[in-house]
């Protein structure tokens, strides 16, 4: 049976059942839950990034950008983390347009970090473990279609080449159950979605959605990463007003 997303008719269509599941909620964010993804514990890739001072970016599709996103705004040395689109046209990076699949782009999170306090390698580690699940291909969870594709967009020769190396490692340790379908994209250009779609997770705790599917993302990262678990996350529209 085709999966399809559920949450593309609106946010509206939430409401009643969100005010149901506040308490619930709020239960996600103070112990690690079970959903229908659940977290992965792997080891840190054997290939990594020195740490160096500065600023650098990566790129990581995997599902509803809503949870990536708000995963990685929990990780210390993330400096910030942005949900848009990437693979595709800039004429196409729009919401409503990626949706149809058949634009090139993925959901996806550009992550601006601090490589002193956090490695890429470290960030790949978070990816594969807590923020999606790499062995489902063309879907996450409720969600279906190329847009919702597992892909590190590399910026550069060396992420590229950490990010095959654990690839390999992973499949080798065979800790999924089933091999890892990630693909790796290089010279694409990311382009920020749609203002309601920053801060998400953040903004709309109570929504059905992030309650199943993205707080226990946040949580399982809080409990198998306690030392890159951040409690207070970096947000996009706050840093920008």
């Amino acid at each position: 049976m085709t999966r399809t997303s559920n949450r593309s008719t609106g946010f509206a269509r939430g409401a009643f059942a969100a005010l149901a599941l506040a308490v619930a909620g709020a239960a996600f964010w103070l112990s690690p839950a079970v959903s229908a993804e659940d977290a992965v514990k792997i080891p840190p890739p054997a290939m990594d990034e020195k740490a160096a001072s500065g600023s650098e970016k990566a790129i990581f599709a995997g599902g509803c950008f809503w949870g990536v996103q708000g995963v990685f705004q929990h990780v210390k040395g993330v400096t910030k983390a942005v949900s848009g689109y990437t693979g595709g046209a800039k004429d196409d990076a729009v919401y409503e347009t990626v949706g149809s699949g058949r634009t090139g782009h993925a959901e996806s999170v550009e992550i601006t970090y601090d490589p002193s306090k956090v490695t890429y390698g470290q960030l790949l580690q978070v990816y594969f473990s807590v923020a999606h699940n790499p062995t489902q291909l063309n879907y996450q969870g409720p969600d279906s279609g190329t847009q919702y594709r597992s892909t590190v967009f590399a910026e550069n020769d060396a992420q590229k080449k950490i990010a095959q190396s654990y690839i390999a490692q992973l499949d080798q340790a065979r800790l999924f159950g089933a091999p890892i379908v990630t693909t790796i994209e290089t010279g694409k250009t990311f382009y920020p979605a749609e203002n309601y779609h920053q801060d998400f997770l953040t903004l709309n705790p109570t929504y059905p959605y992030i309650v199943y599917n993205d707080l226990p993302k946040v949580a399982n990262l809080k409990a198998l990463f306690p030392a890159l678990y951040s409690e207070k996350p970096v947000l996009v529209l706050a840093a920008s007003n």
